[in-house]
């Protein structure tokens, strides 16, 4: 049983008055549809930029609280949500799993929703969750313990309710699902358990399956309830049995380009993270060890799930460098169609759109030590010493060589998401400047428990800054500006069509910068650490920001000296709505 709270109002229970729906034409739109966010990156493509440019950089210091909201009680864990808003309701999640319906113009609660978990989820890094999406009468998200929801748009009510994946062994969804042509679209977490990476589509109306693809080789698809095709070829690039236990969650969700028909999806880290139990040979034995499909940028067609095309960013992945990280469809500035993402092992790639063969890549962050760089045909030129040793070379085979590795295994980038601008043709990157010791240890598989076969320690790189928002060229790799905090950026980025970049940070503050020039033209303070997702849009002809404050998130978890850094900031869950008054809009 799920228990759902819901207040409605009386607008709500008026009868005879049709139900706004959410077309696939309002999931096209939805970038330039300024009233409404029905998808997860503000479009499907993930670019995060809003042509509205009433709010620029002239009278951005006039941007004043309209309203907030508190998600009360004890979960005050860490809000990573995106605001969706359609027919003038805004809708948020929050952590365990919880959905929100509020006023938009009041801020006043409709409806909430709480799914009810069960003991024993094992949620990796925060219990978390990213947003939801909107189609039909009907919003959609994930929840801890591997399920989908679905969720009448007006009431709460749930419409159904399906299983992802089993959370005893270690499966759970934090992501934003994706719709597509009438399918939701979701991945699934759960790659420190040893849980194979899986992007499934379902029926929007009912929440039928209708296809499966595993990402790790040697799995079977489904379609329609029946075999498919297998992902990959077996053990061509893993050993043994290893694949059956590989990982590659697919745990930030995917975009969709609907100029080429394709679903792009990160596959994260392979399981276990100690590479050396998962060497499958060498070239001239016919086995390339690269450990396919972990680590990879996948092209999915969306109607049956096959795949298309993969990228690996990291083959042979031993630092939970991951692959995961949001692929953004773009137009660059000589017309050329490309996709552009910023990995955990710190190169920002472009890749073609139409197969997504590698174009380039360019370090973001400044201390990369796992990698000389990456050579023309799109694989790293490794620094075989800056491996973690084998345990096996030990004397008592407990503990391999320790090196220290940069970026460290939260990345040069992590889940949060960047930002594209049509305005200046740059993006805009929430990075971090970190290293780690790491060591690889003796592992085996057990269900449902860790499956890392590694430690490690967080370090900062440098004295005075971890976090660095980027403004990146993504034709050249130049960085055109940094901003440089104290603590590590773990908060979404969204440009506007006036000039603003929007982000937030650990200490509180959601902060508007000059996109071509990086001043800081704009902060307030929310009173709670920001690792949430901005968004805006027009109600009732005012330009409105909206974030969610909240620290949380992996940082607090697993960043060792880090950690111990920002360990005096508050937990919080409110969500701040700014506008700019009538009477500066034309300022």
């Amino acid at each position: 049983m799920n228990r759902f709270i819901a207040v409605v109002t009386a607008g709500f229970l008026a009868t005879g008055v049709a139900q706004a729906q959410v077309t696939e034409d309002d999931l096209k739109n939805d970038q330039s549809i300024t009233t409404q966010i029905v998808t997860n990156g503000m479009g499907r493509h993930l670019q995060r930029y809003s042509p509205l440019d009433t709010l620029n950089k002239d009278n951005v210091q006039n941007l004043v609280p309209a309203w907030a909201f508190s998600l009360g009680g004890e979960k005050q864990r860490g809000q990573e949500t995106q605001p969706l808003i359609y027919d003038g309701v805004m809708y948020i999640t929050g952590s365990y799993s919880r959905l929100y319906a509020i006023d938009l113009a009041t801020g006043k609660e409709i409806w909430q929703y709480d799914a009810r978990l069960p003991e024993g989820i094992l949620p990796c890094c925060d219990v978390v969750n990213r947003g939801g999406a909107i189609y039909g009468d009907k919003i959609f998200f994930g929840t801890l313990d591997a399920r989908i929801v679905a969720l009448d748009l007006k009431t709460g009510d749930v419409a159904w309710r399906k299983k992802i994946a089993d959370y005893k062994a270690g499966y759970s969804y934090t992501a934003a699902p994706l719709i597509v042509n009438g399918l939701v679209i979701t991945g699934n977490s759960g790659g420190e358990f040893g849980v194979v990476g899986e992007v499934q589509a379902r029926d929007a109306d009912t929440g039928d399956l209708v296809w499966t693809r595993p990402v790790i080789e040697g799995h079977m698809g489904t379609l329609n309830g029946e075999d498919s095709t297998m992902t990959g070829t077996l053990n061509a690039t893993w050993p043994g049995d290893m694949w059956k236990t590989g990982g590659g969650a697919t745990w930030l969700g995917g975009s969709y380009d609907i100029e080429t028909d394709t679903l792009v999806f990160g596959a994260g880290n392979p399981a276990p993270w100690n590479s050396h139990l998962r060497d499958a040979g060498t070239p001239t034995e016919g086995n390339t060890g690269d450990n396919l499909y972990a680590a990879s940028r996948i092209g999915i067609d969306p109607a049956t799930g096959d795949i298309k095309w993969h990228y690996q960013t990291t083959p042979r992945e031993g630092w939970d460098y991951d692959g995961v990280n949001e692929v953004v469809a773009y137009t660059d500035r000589e017309g050329n169609k490309r996709y552009a993402t910023a990995d955990r092992n710190g190169f920002f790639y472009v890749l073609n759109r139409e197969d997504g063969a590698f174009v380039s890549a360019t370090p973001f962050v400044k201390d990369i030590t796992w990698a000389e760089g990456i050579d023309d045909t799109g694989r790293p030129i490794f620094v075989e010493d800056n491996r973690p040793g084998n345990p096996s070379d030990a004397v008592d085979g407990k503990k391999g060589d320790v090196v220290f590795a940069s970026p460290g295994f939260l990345g040069g980038k992590n889940w949060m998401p960047m930002a594209f601008s049509q305005n200046t043709g740059n993006f805009y990157v929430p990075s971090n400047e970190w290293g780690m010791d790491i060591w690889n240890e003796p592992i085996s598989y057990k269900k449902g428990a860790a499956y890392l076969g590694a430690g490690f320690t967080i370090k900062p790189n440098y004295e005075d800054h971890i976090g660095s928002l980027k403004a990146i060229d993504p034709d050249t790799g130049e960085i055109k500006w940094e901003y440089k905090n104290d603590a590590p950026l773990w908060a979404g980025v969204m440009t506007t069509a006036g000039g603003l970049v929007f982000t937030g940070n650990p200490e509180g503050e959601i902060i508007a910068f000059d996109d071509e020039t990086g001043e800081k033209l704009w902060s307030f303070n929310t009173g709670s650490g920001i690792v949430g997702q901005p968004v805006t849009y027009e109600l009732d002809g005012e330009q409105y920001v909206s974030l969610i404050s909240g620290w949380g998130g992996a940082v607090p978890l697993w960043g060792g000296e880090v950690a111990k850094k920002v360990n005096y900031l508050n937990q919080g869950g409110m969500l701040w709505t700014f506008k700019l008054p009538r009477q500066f809009a034309s300022n």
